[in-house]
């Protein structure tokens, strides 16, 4: 084959691949939407699920290795440890306990909860980041751990929304929770966690983002149990 041949067919060759890849890109790089609206997928809702129940797992796994390593820096001692306070601020949200009052908690409660415990964090752990920025004893990838939470708090939070909106279309849930999605109908205003120490606040982040954990897995189990439950 001529040489100037090759270089075409290489170079047409190259050229099929960079329209593939841009087009592969672009499709990955559309927003999702819960119906049919113009330039987005449509999820189904146990997809939706999937999702938010993943970033959960990851924004969990990464509050459980900053508390390990927020106690390996500031509280050698075990004394410590067992004195820190637990008074956690969103101890005003009304939780279940266990897996059996979660199930039976109504399908609208129990996405409020999961709801009001995202909307309460999204204040003070980015204070907790600016907190931890100011610790010189602290790495920088610990302090980019703790702006990572803030963030993944933020994307759950908007994932949480969409499974609501989603369950909305299919009339799984009433309309009631929309409501939540306002700044008015949280507690992360509130001045009562200011008062917390870095500690305490990062260990009640570490609870409360497993129960989001464990809620969404409850309630995807109890409305699509076909899919992986």
């Amino acid at each position: 084959m001529p040489r100037n041949i090759r270089t075409v067919s290489v170079v047409w060759v190259l050229f099929i691949c960079l329209e593939f890849w841009t087009r592969l890109t672009s499709v990955g790089a559309a927003p999702l939407c819960t119906n049919a609206q113009a330039g987005c997928h449509v999820l189904s809702l146990a997809n939706l699920f999937d999702r938010v129940i993943q970033h959960s797992a990851r924004m969990h796994g990464i509050s459980n290795d900053l508390h390990s390593e927020f106690e390996q820096y500031f509280l050698p001692s075990k004394n410590q440890i067992g004195r820190v306070s637990r008074n956690c601020h969103t101890s005003t949200i009304f939780t279940p306990n266990g897996k059996e009052n979660a199930q039976r908690m109504a399908r609208e409660e129990l996405t409020e909860v999961i709801l009001k415990l995202l909307l309460a964090w999204r204040d003070p752990l980015w204070h907790f980041h600016q907190s931890m920025a100011h610790h010189h004893d602290f790495n920088n990838f610990s302090s980019n751990k703790a702006l990572e939470m803030s963030d993944m708090v933020h994307e759950l939070r908007k994932g949480v929304e969409k499974v609501a909106e989603k369950m909305q279309i299919l009339g799984i849930i009433s309309n009631s929770v929309s409501s939540l999605a306002s700044p008015e109908a949280s507690i992360a205003d509130s001045a009562e966690w200011r008062l917390m120490k870095d500690y305490d606040l990062l260990y009640c982040f570490r609870r409360d983002s497993n129960k989001v954990q464990n809620y969404l897995k409850i309630l995807k189990c109890r409305i699509v149990p076909e899919h992986g439950c």
